[in-house]
């Protein structure tokens, strides 16, 4: 066992057995590469990463690879999901020398600065396709790095430089409605018409861009923008990027298709889908929307929820064939044969037609690229611009729609099953207080717009076992937690994310704590990560280990912290009043040439411009004397898709309400005559109280439609 048998991380602990004598990161390791006066060889990737399983087993596990990596460098692993600080200073460098990233990430260091003279992704052990084997790169380098170390420092601070520059960019204008509008065109241009989605293959479902041109298609009564949402999002639960077994969806989709997945299952990808389907059915009145969110959050409450209420990070995509063979997707893809022992020929015709399965397969292997005889379940007919999936195939099967929907889900239950009886993937069961976040927003959004009290049930347990066991003695947020054990102190993600959540949980529950915390956290991130002239870094200025502190702005899987960061500011604002927190949120919209530049890709930062930009309605629901009152009024208002209000309760009495401490302005909106009453606000200027659901949920209307005026 090497240095990383002591580890907490799943995937430091899976390279715990290697010959390489790894190192975890740490100020010992770069000491020790000092006194031999060899490079560090920086390996950067995660629990469920199908490469990294792929490069551990061809090299590291390999002894003399093993050995050449020995002789060369003082070698240091990292988990990129405990560690999102440091890969991202090195993805960086990745991307600004190759122009791609990804995992596992591959780099050289010189030891006393810790600076990237080599850098790249996956590796072979012996060199071909153009990639160099670590063998030869061990041996080329070492050899370099004794006749020429003066050079490789020189060529290490050039790169440096690169990414010092990119790491926190100038501050510009503040943004507004022309960049906001260049998004959108910009997305409606990259929208795939035919197979749903951005770009082309390889496709990931980001669902933070349906989430802006819902958002958007709203606020100005564009409905091309909305079906652009609607298409992407079906396109994933349609496709064989989504698991039609056991619900959620798998990481990417390797084709413009979405037939052919990546199959990890991550948790923060189930609770963006989640977040983005809800609010997209609750904007369009796509059920089928509704039903892709809830089979995604109930198999993240079936699959990832651990004792205690929080959530796993993620399932690999590897595991075990019926040969004893590791092979990703074996959990998830069917032959025709196993769908009839599972089902019966009845039943496994009607899923083999239903789901696109036959006796050729179409996974394909993935040396050979040939098919297996294996199929990925997708329907097979998945027009986009049709509500129900189910209407083609019942209708060539002469079959009513919801009488072959009630059979499929007789089916999808026997398979699950049968399923349950193969090897697992690996479960990545380290909770993180980022994307724990996430998933209690995604769990309070589908609560409070679906009715759904098991979700708000969820996510308030989920919120109360991060605010409990991952933080310390003076209430600083950790970042991971795994055995009874939280450490690593929180990165600017951690509170954002976390904030998001304790915000969406508020307005679903309105107990006050849950905003109180999420004031707090606020207050606490901005003391550690706010960057003077506006916006947010991800680590916070006592981090020793770094190489340069980051201000990253782009989304890529997620959305950026700081763009996060910036949203709940302003939303905070609009909650308590407090103008302070508007402003400081506003200086991180001055944001520099690049989103100008490639606007499409930071559509989180410009959904936060879009409310900035106004306007936003406040409203405060006084509870009266009968609590059936008060919920037909919060019913009533819910019904109206205004993604621009934000939700206050005030209790009940004519007294101090426990709220009013966070939001003073609600002190005054007191029920009337002892009935429930709504106040309507528009940019805190406030309407006449209304007492009848119907009332408040077209005064609410109003205010939303005077937005597009």
């Amino acid at each position: 066992m090497n240095r990383l048998a002591d580890a907490n991380s799943p995937y430091l602990l899976q390279h715990a057995d290697n010959p390489v004598d790894w190192w975890p990161w740490s100020d010992a390791a770069f000491e020790e590469a000092r006194r031999r006066d060899v490079p560090v060889f920086l390996s950067i990737g995660y629990a469920t990463c199908h490469w990294c399983h792929v490069m551990e087993h061809e090299s590291f596990e390999d002894p003399q690879t093993a050995r050449a990596l020995n002789d060369a460098f003082v070698c240091v692993k990292v988990d990129r999901e405990e560690r999102p600080d440091v890969d991202g200073v090195y993805m960086a460098a990745v991307l600004a020398a190759t122009g791609r990233g990804g995992w596992p990430l591959t780099a050289l260091l010189v030891p006393n600065t810790r600076e990237p003279f080599w850098v790249g992704t996956y590796l072979p052990r012996e060199s071909r396709g153009g990639r160099i084997g670590v063998r030869e790169l061990a041996e080329n380098v070492a050899d370099h790095w004794r006749q020429n170390a003066d050079g490789v420092r020189r060529s290490a601070s050039e790169l440096a430089g690169v990414v010092r520059q990119m790491a926190a960019p100038e501050a510009g204008d503040a943004l507004g409605e022309p960049e906001v509008e260049a998004a959108a065109r910009a997305l409606l241009r990259r929208a795939d018409p035919e197979h749903g989605g951005f770009g082309a293959a390889p496709k990931f479902p980001t669902p933070h861009h349906a989430l802006f041109l819902v958002r958007r298609a709203a606020l100005m009564g564009d409905a091309a923008l909305a079906r652009v949402a609607v298409a992407a999002l079906r396109a994933v639960r349609r496709g064989g990027a989504y698991d039609h077994v056991g619900g959620g969806l798998h990481r990417y989709s390797t084709d413009r298709e979405w037939l052919l997945p990546h199959f990890e299952k991550m948790l923060y990808d189930q609770a963006l889908f989640a977040i983005a389907c809800a609010e997209t059915a609750h904007a369009t009145g796509a059920d089928d929307l509704r039903a892709a969110a809830e089979s995604t959050l109930d198999y993240v409450l079936r699959d990832l929820r651990q004792p205690g209420g929080g959530f796993a990070s993620a399932e690999d995509a590897d595991s075990l064939n019926a040969a004893g063979e590791r092979e990703e997707g074996a959990f998830y893809v069917w032959t025709v044969d196993e769908l009839e022992a599972a089902l019966g020929a009845d039943d496994a015709r009607l899923a083999a037609d239903v789901w696109g399965a036959d006796a050729g397969g179409n996974y394909l292997d993935e040396a050979t690229h040939q098919p297996t005889g294996a199929n990925v379940l997708h329907f097979h007919e998945r027009r986009l611009g049709a509500a129900d999936p189910l209407a083609a195939p019942a209708e060539r099967l002469g079959l009513d729609p919801d009488a072959l929907r009630e059979r499929l889900d007789g089916v999808r239950a026997r398979l699950l099953d049968a399923r349950d009886e193969r090897p697992r993937p690996l479960l990545d069961d380290k909770v993180l207080a980022d994307w724990n976040g996430l998933a209690i927003a995604a769990l309070a959004v589908a609560a409070r717009t679906f009715g759904r009290t098991d979700y708000a049930e969820a996510a308030t347990e989920a919120a109360r076992f991060v605010l409990r066991e991952m933080r310390t003695d003076d209430g600083d947020l950790l970042h991971r937690w795994r055995d009874g054990e939280a450490g690593i102190p929180g990165l600017l993600d951690d509170h954002a994310f976390l904030v998001w959540g304790l915000l969406e949980l508020y307005q679903t529950t309105f107990d006050p704590a849950h905003l109180g915390a999420a004031l707090d956290l606020h207050g606490r991130m901005r003391d550690r990560f706010e960057a003077e002239e506006g916006g947010y870094y991800l680590s916070p200025a006592d981090a020793p280990d770094l190489l340069v502190r980051q201000r990253a702005l782009d989304d890529g899987a997620l959305p950026a912290g700081n763009s996060v960061a910036i949203f709940n500011g302003l939303r905070l604002a609009r909650l308590t009043g407090r103008t302070e927190l508007e402003d400081a949120a506003r200086r991180g919209l001055r944001a520099p040439d690049v989103v100008r530049e490639h606007p499409a890709g930071f559509t989180h930062l410009l959904t936060a411009a879009l409310f900035a930009e106004g306007p936003t309605q406040e409203v405060v629901v006084a509870d009266g004397k009968g609590m059936h009152e008060t919920a037909a009024l919060l019913a009533a208002v819910r019904e109206v898709y205004a993604p621009h209000a934000v939700f206050v309760l005030r209790a009940p009495g004519t007294g101090p309400a426990p709220v009013a401490e966070l939001a003073p302005f609600a002190e005054a909106q007191t029920a009337v005559d002892g009935r429930a009453t709504a106040y309507i606000c528009e940019d805190h200027v406030c309407q006449a109280p209304v007492t009848d659901a119907d009332g408040a949920r077209q005064s609410l209307a109003d205010a939303v439609a005077r937005g597009r005026e």
